[in-house]
């Protein structure tokens, strides 16, 4: 769905998740998401009676679902599935951005939130476990339909969000992406040993 096709809702929770991945939280306001959205004056009350909180809320709920849906369209262009070319296309699909476009646009929102609000905000902490556990869910039933063995899949998908969260977060801070580059080097041959194991 395009931009011009979405309602002011899904404007407003798409805008927030573009905020908050470049600014953080505390510094996107509720007037920006309207202005980046396009939306009209009071479109926040009447379409997120919650305030800036629920809008939060949806907009991290959003990029956890934006995130489940990528490991698909990643498996769908390989021709060989394995672990650690899955978690390439996952690293490749940031260090294409921050190539094309530079550091500016920011990093996730979920861990944007999450470092902003975890503390605070209980409903936006718990939106972020829920959003990190719809991308997990994915990534771990992709790593058993590659042969890794189950009770090892959750843990696997664990590590690859974690650590491409990690190296995100460091790519920003060094205006570089060698951390991406670094853990997909590192980890690709242990991922794949995962899946040998059951071979």
């Amino acid at each position: 769905m395009t931009g011009s096709e979405r309602g002011p809702r899904e404007r407003m929770v798409f805008s927030a998740a573009q905020l908050i991945r470049r600014d953080g939280v505390a510094a996107t306001g509720v007037r920006d998401v309207v202005a980046h959205a396009g939306a009209p004056r009071g479109s926040v009350q009447h379409y997120f009676p919650g305030g800036k909180e629920q809008l939060v809320n949806e907009a991290v709920a959003w990029a956890g679902r934006y995130a489940a849906r990528r490991v698909d369209r990643f498996l769908a262009e390989m021709a060989e599935p394995s672990p650690s070319r899955l978690f390439a296309a996952m690293a490749g699909q940031w260090i294409d951005e921050f190539d094309r476009t530079g550091f500016a646009a920011g990093g996730c929102p979920v861990a944007a939130a999450t470092v902003d609000r975890a503390d605070s905000a209980e409903s936006t902490r718990a939106a972020a476990a829920a959003a990190f556990a719809r991308w997990t869910g994915p990534v771990a039933e992709a790593l058993a339909d590659m042969g890794v063995p189950a009770g090892r899949t959750r843990s696997l998908a664990t590590l690859m969000i974690s650590s491409l969260e990690g190296a995100i977060l460091i790519a920003r801070a060094e205006r570089d992406v060698r951390a991406l580059t670094t853990v997909v080097e590192e980890l690709g041959p242990f991922l794949d040993a995962g899946a040998a194991c059951s071979q």
